[in-house]
């Protein structure tokens, strides 16, 4: 399932890493269920991996419940 419930809005993968990235991006994997739990509520935690630009990869990390959130960049 690549739709997931975040915050209490329904979001794609792309709509997912554009929330995170706070831009536009190019293309967007399929979001991800992450072995973690969010560091600030304790909550269920995705993540989601896409090219912010054509020469860059990156993984984002979100709670389901709270504004938390991560990206790596390496």
């Amino acid at each position: 399932m690549s739709n997931r419930v975040v915050q209490g809005r329904m979001v794609t993968p792309e709509s997912l890493a554009e929330q995170v990235e706070g831009e536009s991006i190019l293309e967007a994997e399929p979001i991800e269920d992450a072995d973690r739990d969010c560091p600030e509520c304790g909550g269920d935690v995705i993540s989601v991996g896409y090219m912010p630009s054509v020469t860059a990869f990156v993984t984002a990390y979100k709670c389901q419940e709270c504004d938390w959130a991560e990206v790596d960049r390496d």
